[in-house]
């Protein structure tokens, strides 16, 4: 039986999309009630909150216009003609514990855990897979963690159509070496890509996740709204790297967010080369004593791209500490936007924290925003931010032009010793060299 969603607009945007959700409702027969509600009820929300506004503080200085999922299909059925061909270029890391490939939200590729894994309880799948084997495991934690830095209404969307992201749980005292790989590739413009990695560690738990957004081509115009979400148990370590390379024709949301229990340490880092408008959203939620919350991103915009980035450190335990560190290069007519805030409970004596946002300009027609800002209840910690938008030397540039070195390939050298700073603190090498390719390519492109 088809059940009916009221809409809180006649348009034919939002009855096309009624239609597509009640499609999408009818292909989860075997789902369990629970799932499906959760859905019913975040496609209500999706309908009645309210679009993105330029006076509300967290949509400050981004473009608004555009953002809505236009001409996109959320009902339709992907037809993946080169899936061989995306499951090999799916190889930035060799050795890894297990790795699933999606395109245009389909699996693609499943590679299974260890049979020494498995008997450790640790569990990595898809959430079909999880809803048939492990209903309550996903149910007691997707979607868990509160989304409040703008990007609900994007999250009530998410929600309302995700169908195959992927859980990792470890059990209490597993370590894990070895990284989990998750790559998410959209090729069709009328299919959104709706990627989610949640992942539990429970006490004691060590465990580290690769993550990669990738577009097929370079053409196609894709729309994508990403989630991650983690949950650090006791003294647990857990490591999340996410790439974000969609093609420049492309508009991307991601929601991130973590919660650190005592004694834990969460680090998460970001590159991000793609898209014409990506929006990210960070939330480090350090919530019991002794927990250390790392948050690093570096950006490489050029052309009219726009990266808009919203975090949010929240220290609510005593002796805590956390750090951000978010550095921009920004050619051509390219924005960035920094808003970051770092927040301290009344209960969260001693904490220590910093907020560091740093912007490379390579051209006079970029721009960078930063508001970077402080919210402290406690009488007891230490806590700084900061940020500085800055033009390369000129004697920089002559120096190398001296040596035989042009303008482009000196402005590119320097951007590579900007980000070094990020890029040594990835935990893989063989990752870390592959992100210093992505940069290379992302300048080579600039230079042909």
């Amino acid at each position: 039986m088809t059940d009916t969603i009221s809409m809180n607009t006649e348009s034919e945007e939002n009855a096309a999309l009624n239609t597509s959700f009640q499609d999408h409702l009818d292909l989860l027969d075997s789902a369990p009630f629970w799932w499906k509600d959760m859905k019913r009820k975040a496609f209500e929300s999706y309908c009645t909150l309210p679009a993105p506004a330029r006076n509300h503080e967290n949509w400050r200085f981004a473009k608004i216009k555009g953002l809505q999922p236009e001409s996109i299909d959320f009902s339709a059925i992907p037809s993946i003609s080169d899936a061989q061909s995306l499951v090999n270029r799916s190889n930035l890391v060799s050795k890894r514990s297990a790795q699933f490939v999606f395109a245009d939200n389909q699996t693609i590729q499943t590679e299974k855990l260890s049979p020494e894994l498995e008997a450790k309880g640790v569990i990595f799948a898809t959430f079909k897979q999880a809803l048939a084997k492990e209903p309550e495991i996903l149910r007691g934690f997707f979607m868990k963690q509160g989304i409040d830095l703008g990007s609900e209404k994007f999250a009530a969307l998410h929600t309302a159509f995700v169908e195959n992201g992927v859980i990792l749980y470890v059990p209490k005292g597993v370590e894990i070496e070895d990284p989990f790989v998750v790559y998410n590739w959209a090729a069709s413009s009328k299919i959104p890509t709706l990627p989610h990695t949640l992942v539990i560690a429970e006490e004691f738990a060590k465990v580290s996740v690769i993550e990669a957004q990738f577009s097929a081509d370079e053409e196609t115009a894709n729309y994508s709204v990403g989630v991650n979400h983690i949950f650090a148990g006791v003294g647990s370590k857990v490591s999340h790297t996410l790439l974000q390379d969609y093609n420049e024709e492309s508009i991307g949301f991601q929601i991130n967010s973590n919660e650190a229990a005592k004694d834990s340490l969460v680090k998460t880092l970001t590159v991000n080369v793609g898209c014409r408008r990506y929006r990210t959203e960070t939330h480090g939620q350090i919530m019991g004593a002794g927990a250390h919350v790392e948050m690093l991103s570096l950006v490489a915009a050029d052309a009219d791209q726009e990266i808009d980035q919203r975090t949010l450190q929240s220290h609510n335990a005593p002796h805590t500490t956390s750090e951000l560190l978010f550095k921009n290069t920004l050619a051509d007519k390219a924005k960035t936007i920094f808003s970051g805030l770092i927040k301290v409970s009344e209960d969260a004596q001693l904490t220590d924290a910093y907020q560091t946002n740093r912007n490379l300009l390579l051209s006079n027609t970029a721009e960078a925003n930063s508001l970077p800002g402080l919210e402290i209840l406690a009488n007891d910690v230490k806590c700084s931010h900061g940020a500085t938008t800055s033009q390369i030397d000129p004697e920089e540039i002559f120096y190398m032009n001296a040596r035989g070195i042009d303008k482009a390939h000196a402005h590119e050298l320097i951007v590579y010793g900007f980000f070094e700073e990020i890029i040594e603190r990835i935990d893989c090498e063989e990752l870390a060299d592959n992100v210093r390719q992505l940069i290379q390519t992302k300048f080579k492109k600039k230079l042909s």
